[in-house]
């Protein structure tokens, strides 16, 4: 993955450059443009592709470290945190099916069924 196409760094936005960066990395894992366990480049590399200051994308490398989000194995590199991947799949897995029980619920009532109905349903169902 070529960094510079993924991240985009405004400098003319009035948000800090450092905060565009780390929004980017965390949007591009939930995204899925970053998986888990991928590398990302080095500071050097990333500030040279973004045209920003290398003190910038340490800032923000140490900071998504701190918060799980990236981990550096010494001598090797940084990359996607394997635990905080999970935990953003699984918080993405919740949201789904938060999102399906609440259409499941609305097309129920519409025609006519309350949530004591659905849940006596699903009772039945899961002691088939």
């Amino acid at each position: 993955m070529t960094m510079s196409s993924d991240f985009q760094i405004n400098t003319a936005h009035p948000m800090p450059i450092y905060a565009q960066l780390e929004q980017t990395i965390r949007f591009a894992i939930v995204t899925g443009k970053l998986r888990a366990g991928e590398r990302l480049p080095t500071v050097r590399q990333l500030a040279v592709e973004l045209s920003v200051n290398a003190n910038t994308v340490a800032k923000v490398y140490a900071e998504l470290e701190r918060a799980g989000v990236l981990e550096t194995k010494r001598g090797i590199g940084t990359f996607v945190s394997e635990n905080h991947a999970k935990a953003v799949r699984r918080t993405d897995q919740h949201k789904r099916l938060k999102d399906l029980t609440e259409r499941f619920v609305t097309e129920a009532a519409a025609h006519g069924f309350s949530i004591d109905d659905l849940i006596d349903q699903l009772q039945i169902r899961r002691k088939k």
